[in-house]
């Protein structure tokens, strides 16, 4: 079975760190992202990164806080979230594409269950 299964969401406080894990199991994909839904808004782009090679993308809301990673052997993709904030709240998705690195949500073929990450002030 082909799925992704986040892990690592929690409360934390303003100014604290997290670390997000996405495990995909059933086969190995080109690029992974991730991406998270506050209440009452769309989902947003926060972080991509391409499978076999360095490239990476950031929103301009988590560029230079977050760092996206992988670790092929595991087929696991990473998110480590330093200086958090309260706008960060939200639940983050992990999302699989087997095509070329995007930040565009609709464009991935698999996405995860969600994991919940809650920033207090």
């Amino acid at each position: 079975q082909v799925q992704l299964v986040e892990s690592g969401g929690g409360l934390v406080q303003a100014g604290g760190s997290l670390r997000l894990s996405c495990a995909a199991s059933g086969r190995t994909f080109s690029n992974m992202g991730w991406f998270r839904q506050a209440p009452g808004k769309e989902r947003e782009f926060v972080a991509a990164i391409g499978w076999s090679d360095d490239s990476a993308y950031y929103a301009d809301s988590v560029n230079g806080r977050f760092a996206i990673s992988r670790d092929n052997a595991k087929n696991t993709v990473y998110l480590q979230m330093n200086s958090l904030k309260s706008e960060d709240t939200a639940v983050y998705y992990c999302a699989a594409r087997v095509g070329p690195i995007t930040t565009i949500g609709r464009r991935y073929d698999l996405w995860g269950q969600g994991t919940q990450v809650t920033v207090s002030s």
